[in-house]
């Protein structure tokens, strides 16, 4: 049996999914054709993990028992990793939950066990089944646990056509059970761990491979197993991301700030928040919220006295903190004109939407009709548009369309930009009746 049939066996899967309650996870985006539920009884509650809950892993010694046992396992590796964001500095796990048939569940402190590697190697040939893996991968390579294979269960479902791809919403709607919630944004870095957050945590994966088999089935049945295989596959293969330029443009607010000196401001006030976080280990928005940033700029306090006058920076800030906030403004006032930033960035490919009509109205209308047949596209695929084809990689191709306009250049531009072959074979037809129209 697996692990949902042995939890409640009176309670027969479902292998199709609907419209589940609203969990707060991920969405996707509405489509038609998506799959529906099938008459079922009330979801089951799922409040225990199979085996109880399992002892954190927190020394070698357990450790190097986990990785044997787990060697050992058989098929598929659930793999779910909990992170402390908005509480500390960074995206770092403080939690690694596993679960494979043959091994049961595992539950591992990266903080006492900051190298994974041996476990990443001991399973490097088993498929990993994680939910919205995008996420999880950054903190799971930083330990030592990289995939080469895997599977994402919330992909599967945009690809599927499920309306709520978070894991509440996957689990309710397609195995009928009820996972326990409330804890996802707790500050995973506290220790010892409470064991109402250790139980949640153990849940998280306890069906997530019973998820994986009958989104598999799903796929299949809608003949999209192999675009799943093939986006899988660029997950797993793709490479780290580079480090983002500017970071600090993208302070939440930053649409009011116009003037280069305002720029400058904001620019020396985040780089500032950012290095005493890091150093404390804090998240920045507990050292400095975006919105005191903003409005330092706008003001450009002359003073101390000028400054804690200001939203953000009340009585609860203490003479130093000012102190060291109003030293980042006037370095940012002392700069030359040629020190301060440049408003916007610069911006690689063609420029944003609104402007095209302006720009290029010739272009404007291709990327119109070609917005039209993706989306139509997408509606007949029963998929989110942005699963279908990147919509940026819709706007290059619109913007210069390759020459000559035909199926083999617009397929290998697609293909240059990144699509995978699935989607350069749906997608390619539309786009060249869009653009020759």
């Amino acid at each position: 049996m697996t692990d949902a049939q042995e939890t409640a066996a009176a309670s027969s899967l479902r292998t199709t999914g609907g419209a589940p309650p609203d969990d707060g996870g991920s969405t996707a985006s509405p489509v038609s054709g998506a799959p529906t539920p099938e008459p079922t009884s009330e979801p089951t509650p799922l409040l225990e993990p199979r085996e109880g809950i399992p002892p954190v892993i927190a020394d070698e010694a357990s450790l190097a028992e986990t990785i044997a046992a787990f060697a050992a396992g058989r098929g598929p590796v659930a793999v779910d990793a909990e992170r402390a964001s908005g509480y500390r500095y960074g995206q770092r796990a403080y939690l690694v939950q596993l679960r494979r048939e043959g091994a049961g569940s595992a539950l591992i402190d990266p903080v006492a066990c900051p190298d994974l590697s041996e476990l990443g190697a001991a399973l490097s040939d088993a498929e990993w089944v994680l939910h919205a893996a995008t996420q999880d991968l950054p903190c799971l390579r930083e330990i030592g646990l990289v995939p080469t294979r895997l599977f994402d269960t919330e992909l599967a479902g945009r690809l599927a056509g499920f309306p709520r791809v978070g894991l509440g919403a996957m689990v309710e709607g397609v195995l009928g059970f009820v996972l326990e919630k409330g804890h996802s944004a707790v500050d995973w870095s506290t220790r010892p761990l409470p064991e109402p957050w250790l139980r949640y945590a153990a849940l998280d994966v306890e069906l997530l491979v019973d998820l994986r088999d009958a989104l598999e089935k799903e796929l299949d049945r809608q003949g999209k197993l192999e675009w799943a295989r093939q986006e899988f596959d660029a997950i797993a293969s793709a490479p780290p991301p580079e480090p983002r330029k500017d970071p600090w443009r993208r302070t939440s607010g930053m649409h009011k700030v116009r003037r280069r000196r305002q720029l400058g401001v904001v620019r020396e006030l985040w780089q500032t928040r950012d290095r005493i976080a890091q150093r404390r280990d804090v998240s920045p928005g507990k050292v400095l919220s975006d919105a005191a940033i903003v409005e330092a700029a706008l003001a450009l306090p002359a003073h101390v006295h000028a400054l804690a006058a200001l939203n953000g920076f009340g009585h609860r800030m203490g003479r130093r903190q000012l102190e060291q906030w109003q030293a980042a403004v006037d370095r940012a006032k002392g700069l030359s004109e040629s020190q301060l930033p440049q408003p916007g960035q610069p911006v690689a490919g063609p420029p944003p939407p609104r402007a095209w009509a302006d720009k290029d109205p010739a272009a404007a209308a291709r990327l119109s009709a070609a917005r039209a047949a993706v989306s139509a596209l997408a509606e007949e695929l029963a998929m989110p548009q942005e699963n279908l084809i990147a919509p940026d990689t819709v706007r290059r191709v619109c913007w210069e369309p390759p020459v000559p306009l035909d199926a083999e250049s617009v397929g290998g531009t697609l293909a240059g930009l990144g699509a995978r072959p699935w989607q350069v074979e749906q997608v390619t037809p539309v786009l060249v009746a869009a653009l020759s129209g």
